[in-house]
């Protein structure tokens, strides 16, 4: 037994002083920053009774409703069956993750209170399907030692997490050659593939296989006795995780509705780019079966996302923007890592696409770690309307959602006050986050890099599987960055600018138009703009709004694109200035030394009918909304006060929380 122990030593020792050699000298600084040991010293040194944060509400179930309610909800969540959580000292699981989204209390892994003010609506557990079956076998007996050691690897807080960190801030710096539609990655099979030594070698890759299949299997069926109408409805899901030079992402959930799913969740192991994982979800998932799929980070996409070229260097074809405008209904726009609806320099015009943006524009030459047009939803949308000119359909014609993209097993925690970081003992406590590394640049850390994440609403009739994700399907969903604003959003001929007037102001805008996630078609001889009726409320628990903006895009007779940024409601009674489009400052501010409002400035609800003046019936275009916050403190601010030190002055204090809704696409 001793022998076996010390083969077993000497053989981990090894590998860390090789993977130490590879990956460069800053391996045990990385390790000493990330091993949850010192979690409880680093707790020690805040004091949390210092911000003053809401009570916890209970969930109020709502009744079916014609006119439909609004749910709230989480698409992207990891636990620790993502080794990129559990190698970052995550050990809750997809049971907690579940329990936390019915409102129950959850510690971090360094420690903190996490806890939702208000239970969530939906879920959706959506751990990498390329970690699937790697660590299944790890405790069981038969192991060899090259085996044991992997599995330490995978489960060890530290030293795994930082040969992971640190092979991501080392890989290359080129994205596949779009001139090379048949790249050397098609050629590799799914073991070539595998990242993870244990499921490489003779017969390992299938007994990995099988265990893949058995862990998916598990995640469908704890979703299935978890889901409860009209409380929490839950759905399978994964995320399937392509990986690009560094640490770029082309990623994209997953998610299932039906009682007869895949035995299989295809990840980026099986297929070689996305038009082939809708294809093969196509093929498994049939009869009671249905999916959608939702990218996120676009931003971070190297300007793959909206290229004409999948990732690993095909092009699109007809029948491929088919398949992608049938599977592929919205784009998650916000999360920890950035927004991704626009950026200013980068094809975006207005000065809200500043943005908890993380990614400078790019040089010329560049083409990866930095922000191109393509890699933002707004652009992405322009580019569906010049692709409708060519096509004669929209493959890009999606809709909103936020998240939040958590490693630590908590859904749906957006909420500046309470966010603990997204990766484990890494980002908690707060003195981790707030952590300046001098072997990493600055706009990489989490302080600059990291946003509190935020939220999918969806509007369904009722809160069960079919009825939001039908709501899903038809984009009637829409996107925040945290606090639950209200939000509605329609255009149609059949009602007018006296709308606002009316007590039945829905009934009307339901009946006479489209709501947010439609097609509007002019009618014959109309030459007028529709009106757009926008409706949003404040989150109660958070600031007064501050006003509400339409973002319109379109294509001209020449094919290029265009966009415009017009406010159309102002809070405190003030006026949209004619020549700017915009509102005046309505004087709201924060104390940021307590995170408590100055005033009373600001509106519980706004409403507006707006027209388009420049509205043209032979030009398609979109409409999007965004309802805009007073400011609050984000969450970097809310961590110096429990620390008791000034807020870096290298990130904003305050931040302007905000709601998107989908556009609302005008057919010529």
């Amino acid at each position: 037994m001793k022998k076996i122990l010390l083969g077993f030593t000497v053989l981990v020792l090894l590998v860390v002083l090789l993977q130490w050699f590879r990956v460069g000298r800053p391996f045990y600084v990385t390790v000493q920053q990330i091993v949850p040991d010192t979690a409880a010293e680093d707790y020690a040194q805040q004091d949390d009774s210092r911000i003053e944060v809401p009570p916890t509400l209970d969930l109020v179930p709502q009744s079916y409703n014609p006119l439909k309610n609004v749910y709230w909800g989480e698409l992207h969540v990891h636990t620790a069956e993502s080794m990129d959580a559990v190698v970052f000292g995550t050990t809750a699981t997809i049971e907690d993750a579940y329990s936390f989204a019915r409102g129950e209390p959850l510690r971090s892994p360094g420690g903190e209170l996490m806890q939702l003010s208000r239970p969530l609506d939906f879920v959706a557990i959506t751990d990498h399907a390329e970690g699937f079956g790697t660590r299944t076998r790890c405790g069981k007996p038969g192991l060899t030692l090259f085996e044991r050691a992997n599995c330490w690897f995978m489960e060890t807080p530290g030293y795994g997490a930082a040969l992971f960190m640190r092979h991501r801030q080392t890989r290359g710096t080129s994205k596949p050659d779009p001139l090379q539609p048949a790249g050397e990655y098609r050629k590799r099979s799914r073991e070539q593939r595998q990242p993870v030594a244990i499921c490489r070698g003779e017969g390992r890759a299938e007994r990995c296989s099988m265990d893949a299949e058995s862990d998916w299997a598990r995640y469908i069926e704890l979703a299935d006795s978890h889901n409860e109408p009209g409380v929490l409805t839950t759905f399978a899901a994964y995320e399937f995780s392509p990986t690009l030079e560094r640490a770029g992402k082309h990623h994209r959930n997953v998610i299932f509705n039906g009682d007869d799913l895949p035995e299989r969740a295809i990840s980026s192991l099986d297929v070689n780019n996305a038009t082939e994982l809708w294809r093969g979800l196509e093929d498994t998932c049939t009869d009671d079966c249905d999916f959608l799929t939702i990218p996120h980070n676009m931003n971070k996409g190297w300007g793959l996302f909206y290229s004409r070229y999948t990732w690993d260097g095909g092009t699109y074809n007809e029948d491929d923007w088919r398949l992608r405008m049938r599977r592929e209904p919205l784009a998650e726009i916000y999360q920890v890592k950035g927004a991704s609806e626009c950026a200013l320099g980068v094809g975006a015009t207005d000065e809200e696409c500043t943005f908890e943006q993380i990614l400078k524009p790019c040089e010329k030459g560049q083409e990866s770690g930095c922000a191109l047009q393509s890699s933002f939803a707004r652009q992405g949308l322009k580019i569906g309307m010049q692709l409708d000119n060519e096509l004669g359909f929209n493959p890009l014609a999606f809709g909103f959602v936020a998240a939040t993209d958590t490693h630590n097993s908590n859904p749906g925690d957006a909420e500046e006050w309470d966010f603990v970081g997204k990766i484990g003992a890494v980002s908690s406590p707060a003195l981790r986050r707030l952590r300046e590394t001098d072997d990493m640049p600055f706009d990489t850390q989490i302080l600059a890099a990291h946003g509190s994440g935020g939220l999918a609403a969806v509007w369904a009739e009722e809160n069960t599987r079919d009825a939001v994700f039908a709501g899903m399907q038809r984009r009637e969903a829409y996107a925040t960055s945290g606090p639950r604003i209200g939000l509605r959003f329609f255009a149609g001929w059949g009602f007018d600018e006296m709308i606002v007037n009316q007590s039945n102001a829905l009934e009307i805008a339901t009946e006479g138009g489209v709501p947010m996630g439609g097609v509007l078609r002019p009618q014959d001889g109309q030459v007028q703009s529709p009106t757009f009726f926008v409706w949003s409320s404040a989150d109660p628990l958070s600031a007064a709004l501050q006003r509400i903006q339409v973002v319109k895009g379109w294509i001209d007779a020449e094919g290029e694109a265009h966009e415009r940024v017009q406010d159309v409601v102002c809070a405190d009674d003030l006026n949209v200035d004619a020549d700017t489009g915009r509102c005046p400052d309505n004087g709201a501010s924060v104390d940021s030394g307590t995170c408590k409002s100055r005033g009373n400035n600001g509106a519980r609800q706004l409403m507006a009918a707006w027209q388009d003046e420049n509205f043209d019936p032979d030009q398609g275009a979109f409409y999007y909304v965004r309802a805009i916050q007073n400011p609050t403190c984000r969450w970097s601010t809310y961590d110096a006060i429990r620390l008791r030190r000034e807020p870096n002055p290298r990130v904003p204090a305050t931040i302007r929380e905000r709601a998107w809704s989908s556009p609302i696409w005008i057919a010529p």
